[in-house]
């Protein structure tokens, strides 16, 4: 297992090592490549020529590339200053860039909305995991009923609708009409009801659309699963058919579905822009998109490096998972 451990360690650091550069060139070379002046991205409300000239001295654009790619990859680990003349800007540990237009750093406007972002992603996949996982099981294990063709129409209905639609159409019958959920996002530490309230709506909105794909997902694989050898055998053996299920059909039926949440879960950290913004929540999503429209480039790096971090991680945990549900996986 330690082995097991290490090695996927190591590939995560590769990997983190292969999205810096992906995203240093997206950002810095490519742009050049294109005829484009990357200053021009960067530059904050006044763009004459002293200050673009000002942002290719801060952000060392003059210099060779592998001088930029070493600042880009200094700045994250051990901070970085920019200066141009006797303007001198420094950015704390960790770098993740500079926003000329705001006059900020990017981690402290990250760190502010990432904790809204993650409560939104983390209390919906809760939900579309046991929702859809159980949903799932009982359509393969009742295939052909009524439940299982309800349940998959359901799943339809929820892949199909946007989620703002969604979205509307929960705040208008649960906060509008009913008035039993107000849907107003209220920070954790001001209030633990407020803030549960306020993101129930939008956890059940998002766990919806992607409740319905695992519950697909899961039917289909517990279909297959219980039509291997292994699960004839233990039933032969005179098996509780809650324990056939438990015990053998859900580990093998959970390896796709993990696989799943690893991806989900991580992009959902980048932000969820639609949920987001349907319920006016303050996280990354609605950072992104501010960013999108004020052309901020520097925070949709920033937003982009915490989305690859955070994938990343999800899917270290989902290989330690794969090895706990599946001691075959070690040797892989």
């Amino acid at each position: 297992m330690l082995a097991y451990l290490i090695r996927r360690l190591m590939a995560v650091v590769v990997m983190l090592v292969v999205i810096m550069l992906v995203v240093f060139c997206i950002f810095f070379l490519i742009p050049k490549w294109a005829g484009v002046d990357p200053a021009t991205m960067y530059v904050g409300k006044q763009s004459d020529s002293a200050a673009l000239e000002g942002i290719r001295q801060k952000l060392q654009l003059d210099q060779p590339i592998f001088v930029q790619l070493w600042e880009f990859f200094k700045g994250i680990f051990v901070g970085r200053t920019y200066s141009s003349g006797g303007d001198v800007t420094h950015c704390s540990i960790p770098c993740f860039g500079y926003s000329f237009r705001s006059e900020q750093a990017i981690w402290p406007v990250l760190t502010d909305r990432l904790p809204v972002t993650v409560s939104l992603a983390v209390g919906a996949a809760v939900l579309w995991v046991l929702l859809g996982v159980a949903a799932g099981v009982l359509s393969a294990l009742k295939r052909g009923s009524v439940w299982d063709r309800g349940a998959m129409l359901v799943a339809l209905s929820g892949v199909s609708l946007p989620i703002y639609f969604t979205g509307m159409i929960v705040m208008a019958i649960f906060d509008f009409g009913l008035g039993w959920i107000h849907s107003e996002y209220v920070p954790i530490g001001e209030s633990v009801t407020g803030w549960f309230e306020g993101l129930l709506l939008p956890w059940f909105t998002l766990a919806f659309l992607y409740a319905a794909m695992y519950a697909r997902i899961t039917r289909a694989t517990m279909l297959d699963v219980m039509g291997e050898d292994y699960i004839r055998t233990a039933r032969a053996k005179g098996l509780k058919e809650t324990k056939v299920i438990g015990k053998h059909a859900m580990r093998s039926t959970m390896t796709p579905i993990l696989t799943m949440l690893g991806m989900d879960l991580g992009a959902m950290i980048g932000g969820a822009i639609l949920t987001e913004t349907t319920y006016s929540l303050p996280g990354l999503g609605q950072a992104v998109l501010k960013a999108i429209q004020e052309r901020d480039l520097p925070v949709i790096l920033g937003v982009v490096l915490i989305t690859s971090l955070a994938v990343i991680i999800a899917n270290l945990v989902v290989d330690v998972l794969y090895a706990v549900i599946d001691p075959r996986v070690r040797l892989a």
